[in-house]
């Protein structure tokens, strides 16, 4: 049950990242004007009412949700899922920030789904995960992707939500550099498709470049996704093993841009997301 976590193990874990991420300058009390939103991947196999009994414990404003395929919810359940998880976080004065999608191209699937999410009042999604083929040119590919994500961003526009891409990081997966991400999505209105902008991996796959990369992406920012990670050396070089929050590699002045808005976010709200 929930991934191979104890309960108890969990919400110590967890406790911990949310009292860092909650100290820390980015959410000083004073000064806290950002939701502190939590993925509920970890306890995903959790019911509605048992879920928001958990996101209550831990502290959290919302969640992000995985609506996908394996996730939380599958997306040919959402219409009937989805509505129960929003009303259970209500009660508990919670709400369903973002949904996790396998979003990757403007189809009839893709649609439904970010249709029935509108409608629910769910404003942000992230798309799927797209990997380069090591066949094909680099270059080419950027260029059918920012064709891909153009036809994405009308189809979020004519429904009236925001989608954003990730950057992660890997061998292969779109959008580990950043600048590809940055590439494709650059001429596009961010207030239908922007960057779910993630520390974590910007740094793994950065290391110490990651401020220009937070600059580079901030007027597409819809999101910050905060993860903390230490190097362990592998039998292939180095991997990176996520931790808990405070413990790692992660740069703390990170969080100061974000609290003295050096980052400049973009206004999303005023003009109807």
């Amino acid at each position: 049950m929930m991934n191979s976590l104890t309960r108890r193990a969990f919400l110590k874990t967890t406790g911990f990242a949310t009292l860092a991420s909650a100290t820390a300058p980015a959410f000083a009390e004073t000064k806290a004007h950002y939701k502190l939103i939590g993925f509920t991947k970890p306890f995903q196999d959790l019911g509605a009412d048992e879920c928001a009994d958990t996101v209550d414990q831990v502290g959290w404003d919302g969640v992000e949700c995985p609506v996908r395929s394996k996730g939380q919810i599958e997306p040919e359940r959402a219409a009937d899922q989805l509505p129960k998880l929003i009303e259970a976080l209500r009660k508990r004065g919670k709400e369903v920030t973002v949904i996790t999608t396998d979003v990757k191209a403007a189809d009839d699937n893709s649609e439904k789904l970010l249709r029935l999410a509108a409608k629910l009042g769910i404003k942000r999604y992230r798309l799927g995960f797209f990997d380069y083929d090591k066949d094909k040119s680099i270059p080419d590919q950027v260029k059918a992707m920012t064709s891909r994500l153009a036809e994405i961003a009308a189809m979020n526009k004519q429904i009236g939500i925001l989608g954003g891409i990730q950057n992660h990081s890997g061998a292969e997966r779109f959008g580990c550099a950043v600048w590809d991400i940055w590439t494709a999505i650059k001429d596009l209105d961010p207030r239908f498709l922007g960057n779910f902008f993630d520390i974590g991996h910007a740094t793994i796959e950065g290391g110490s470049s990651w401020p220009i990369e937070a600059r580079l992406m901030q007027p597409y920012m819809m999101t910050v996704s905060v993860k903390d990670f230490v190097w362990e050396k592998a039998a292939k070089g180095g991997k990176s093993k996520w931790v808990p929050l405070g413990e790692g590699l992660l740069n703390k002045s990170f969080f100061r841009l974000v609290e003295n808005d050096q980052l400049q976010w973009p206004d999303l709200s005023p003009r109807g997301i």
